[in-house]
């Protein structure tokens, strides 16, 4: 167990998956949790799920490829709970396979400006409130799809590896303020997300997947004092899906 009973933790993409495991964990240990996404219906119903097992948040629904939300999403977050001091940058769209000659230019906007532009400018918006307080933890959700191309892919891909870079930039530019910066790459993760966009039943199909709740227990450990010492660091977590098995 950690104790983030005096935390704040912001949660983008919330509603589902990755999103949802971590939000879940981050409430079982004392964070005030604000969760965000774009519906309202699945964030609700995380907020009560929280709450009735003793834990303590809000949700904003709003959309990352929105300035408008992200400062919403930000203000609201500050004035509720007086700070932020973790960000989970996990929100993402996935998409099936598509090769590029066929990709329709308004999905590559989408993936582009929620994946990589949208983790951007809300973690731009949070930054001054982390400078302020000299600390900070930042989880930019990736990808074992950051790690390497692959057909039919390159949008999602591509934010990916974008994330990779963003999160060693970032470590390198805010180490001086206190404030670590770290990615998660997940390899297959049992989620809604990628059971469609993989045509795929989960677990049952591939045993192999990981599950939610893992990725959100290496979140846990970023966003806790003892990850003190790692900054700029990519976190492998492929599990039973690694490729050095093959």
């Amino acid at each position: 167990m950690y104790d983030f009973s005096k935390k704040t933790v912001l949660i983008t993409g919330a509603s589902k998956g990755i999103g949802r495991a971590i939000a879940l964990a981050y409430g079982l240990n004392g964070a005030n949790v604000v969760a965000t996404s774009r519906t309202e219906e699945l964030i609700s119903s995380l907020i009560n799920e929280i709450k009735s097992n003793g834990g303590n948040g809000i949700y904003i629904t709003g959309d990352l490829q929105n300035t408008t939300d992200i400062k919403k999403i930000v203000k609201k977050s500050i004035n509720t709970f007086g700070s932020v001091d973790i960000l989970v940058n996990n929100a993402a769209r996935i998409h099936p396979m598509i090769d590029t000659v066929e990709f329709d230019d308004d999905l590559w906007r989408s993936v582009i400006n929620t994946n990589l532009s949208g983790t951007f400018f809300i973690t731009k918006e949070i930054l001054p409130t982390m400078i302020k307080q000299s600390s900070g933890k930042i989880i930019n959700i990736s990808s074992i799809g950051g790690r390497s191309g692959s057909k039919g892919r390159s949008a999602y891909r591509v934010t990916k590896v974008g994330l990779i870079s963003l999160t060693e930039t970032w470590a390198a530019e805010l180490h001086q303020h206190g404030i670590n910066v770290n990615a998660i790459c997940p390899g297959g993760t049992d989620t809604e997300g990628y059971r469609e966009a993989f045509n795929s039943s989960g677990l049952k199909e591939n045993p192999k997947l990981i599950r939610p709740e893992e990725i959100a227990e290496v979140a846990l450990f970023l966003g806790s004092d003892k990850s003190s010492a790692i900054t700029g660091t990519a976190i492998d977590s492929f599990g039973r899906g690694n490729p050095l098995f093959n």
